[in-house]
């Protein structure tokens, strides 16, 4: 007996002494005869704290009823409350309001109490979380009055946390992050139970972040993880984690970021889901970097169904796919949905990006006009944070690219490369040289742009960005890309335009034009340009490329009244030009296109060496040689029968 009580007394020193490990421990090995009220707390807490959530909850029910028993109304109360910030982060709601409501009834006659005071700033913080802010405001301010009067650090502490981040999101960010500060250097110096300080830590590191001052939020990520250390908790649980991998993953330490997330998320899965959505979403952005798009998705998936949006991630992982409308579609449905500034600060770079490969010229100018008008309303001391001022001067490089500004996009980029120097995220500094050297490029200036190419392969290689390394191999003219191209034009436009006049003309074009686009993308093929009155487009494989041909002119014979066309085909290598991912230049184009001119009326005519070893059905002609201009040797090209 002496043995048990011993270990229950064991318990209660190791939990006052945050020691969870040996407080757990020792209090599974008590009689629970023994265990107090008290006790039941300390050791749902122990539990709570060592990967034990359910057990946990179960602990604390047992603690309430026991408290109840003995009509401990305000101890009871207490406990309620845990009990809703439990299932609170589980995302129970109707859970939550329960025990809200059951804490509420027990402190009825109570208002002047500790735990009156606990309950009207828990009630402050989640509606904060809700959106609710009006009603959130009411609550925390007189939270932290009574915390002032009742000298209650927790309430105070908590109070101002929440606060603070409404301040932030409000746009007073300089207030905001100074309450921010101010409690969580009272969670470092030991003020405050360990569930506050673990909590307050999370708000100051998110609310740092969301305005781009990531110099302070690695600040207070790395002494929110020396205090994990001190209390033997491997998180609050694994949100600690989540906040040091997406430092790592900025820094460029993928690996160990995706393992300090992968390990948070199966920590967090029954505690937080959204904390272990927001890890499993940085999973996905690590793995889109890399280029393994499959598990990405399933990251994004994950993510998404526990309630945290998948975007940008998931449209930018659409977009390297080559899935542009997909893309731009998904930006601009997330941006429809949100309304709030920071979150739509969060998408803005993004838009940029997707919306001028979309083609989409003034969608990117006015996500630009929003994004620099929400950096200044963001300002941190008087200044744009780095990452906000990289962020803004990249996306007008990009613009500015697109306008063939090429001496303002040098001007923007520069600085986008700076000031993610500064920041000290060398995959986001890469990017900027990698567009930098574009647009040194158009300016002749070939050794700068080898230059910043050099420096962002580098840091591509190093970091295992695979299809940013490749892109900027093809730049540097060190890698090609192996496809089928394919052009068509119209045989005789010249002399039809003047049989059928400048109105049916446009109209027999736009038909001409929407046939072969179909047929092309259908096939699963990707339109370079439209080239005079006829297409340029580009394919994975040579068959597809035979078979949009053939479905090209059949849907064309089968119109009432319908141009000719002829159509060349050619397997080959080429670079992507112009720094333009979008197109192609080299030998491979140039021979597709002079076998396409070299077709007769309504013909397809495909090089004998894309054919080769591949199952192409339908009829071909015997083979035949072309003299090619710029080609020395002749072409063996075979034509296919559509008809």
């Amino acid at each position: 007996m002496s043995q048990v009580a011993g270990s229950v007394d064991s318990g209660r020193v190791a939990a006052e002494q945050g020691r969870w490990r040996d407080a757990y421990a020792a209090f599974a090995g008590a009689d629970p005869e023994l265990l107090s009220e008290a006790d039941l707390v300390a050791f749902g807490e122990a539990a709570w704290w060592t990967g034990r959530a359910d057990e946990s909850i179960r602990l604390r029910e047992r603690a309430y009823r026991a408290f109840l028993a003995r009509d401990d109304r305000t101890q009871a109360a207490r406990v309620a409350i845990m009990l809703a910030w439990d299932h609170a982060a589980r995302g129970a709601e109707a859970v939550y309001h329960g025990w809200m409501a059951r804490a509420e009834r027990l402190l009825e006659g109570l208002h002047d109490s500790a735990e009156f005071a606990y309950l009207v700033t828990v009630r402050g913080f989640n509606n904060m979380e809700g959106g609710n802010i009006e009603e959130a405001l009411v609550d925390l301010e007189r939270g932290e009055e009574m915390g002032v009067r009742l000298a209650d650090r927790e309430v105070q502490a908590l109070a101002r946390t929440s606060r603070g981040r409404i301040m932030v999101q409000r746009g007073e960010v300089d207030e905001g992050l100074a309450l921010l500060d101010e409690a969580s250097a009272a969670a470092v110096s030991g003020e405050l139970r360990p569930f506050e300080s673990g909590l307050i830590y999370c708000v100051t590191i998110s609310s740092c972040q969301e305005v781009g001052d990531y110099r302070r939020a690695a600040e207070w990520t790395e002494a929110a993880n020396h205090w994990c250390d001190q209390h033997e908790v491997t998180g609050f649980p694994g949100a600690c984690r989540v906040h040091r991998a997406q430092v790592l993953r900025l820094r460029g330490l993928w690996s160990d970021a995706e393992v300090q997330c992968q390990a948070a998320c199966d920590e967090l899965r029954d505690y937080n889901r959204w904390i272990t959505a927001d890890g499993l979403y940085e999973i996905g952005e690590i793995r889109r970097r890399r280029g393994d798009f499959a598990a990405a998705l399933e990251a994004y998936r994950q993510a998404a169904e526990i309630g945290r949006p998948a975007q940008p991630g998931l449209a930018l992982l659409r977009l390297a796919e080559g899935k542009v409308d997909a893309a731009a579609a998904a930006m601009l449905r997330t941006l429809d949905e949100v309304s709030t500034p920071l979150a739509r600060l969060a998408l803005l770079p993004a838009q940029v990006e997707i919306a001028l490969a979309a083609g989409d010229l003034p969608g990117a100018r006015a996500a630009a006009d929003e994004l620099e008008t929400s950096v200044a309303r963001y300002r941190v001391g008087r200044r744009t944070t780095p990452a906000f001022d990289a962020q803004q001067h990249l996306a007008a490089g990009r613009i500015q690219l697109a306008e063939r500004d090429w001496a303002g996009a040098v001007r923007s980029l520069r600085r986008a490369r700076e000031m993610w120097q500064q920041v000290g995220a060398p995959y986001e500094v890469a990017q900027a040289r990698m567009l930098l050297g574009m647009a040194y490029r158009h300016l002749s200036d070939d050794d700068g742009a080898t230059e910043e190419f050099q420096a962002a392969e580098a840091t591509f290689a190093r970091l295992g960005a695979r299809l940013d390394e490749e892109r900027v191999k093809e730049l540097l003219g060190r890698l090609q890309t192996r496809r089928t191209f394919l052009f068509t034009d119209i045989v005789g436009s010249t002399t039809l335009l003047e049989t059928v006049g400048d109105e049916k003309w446009r109209r027999l074009l736009a038909r001409h034009d929407e046939l072969l686009r179909a047929r092309i993308v259908e096939a699963g093929g990707e339109v370079i340009k439209q080239t005079g009155d006829g297409f340029f487009a580009a394919f994975a494989q040579p068959q597809v490329a035979v078979q949009a041909a053939v479905a090209m002119q059949r849907a064309l014979s089968e119109e009432v009244f319908a141009p000719d066309i002829r159509i060349g085909v050619h397997t080959g290598g080429a670079f992507h030009v112009g720094g333009d991912a979008a197109d192609y230049g080299g030998q491979g184009v140039h021979m597709a296109a002079r076998i396409g001119a070299a077709a007769g009326s309504g013909e397809i005519l495909v090089s004998r060496e894309t054919l080769d070893g591949v199952p192409i059905t339908g009829i071909r002609s015997e083979p035949r040689e072309l003299t090619l201009k710029g080609f020395e040797s002749p072409v063996t090209v075979v034509a296919i029968e559509w008809r």
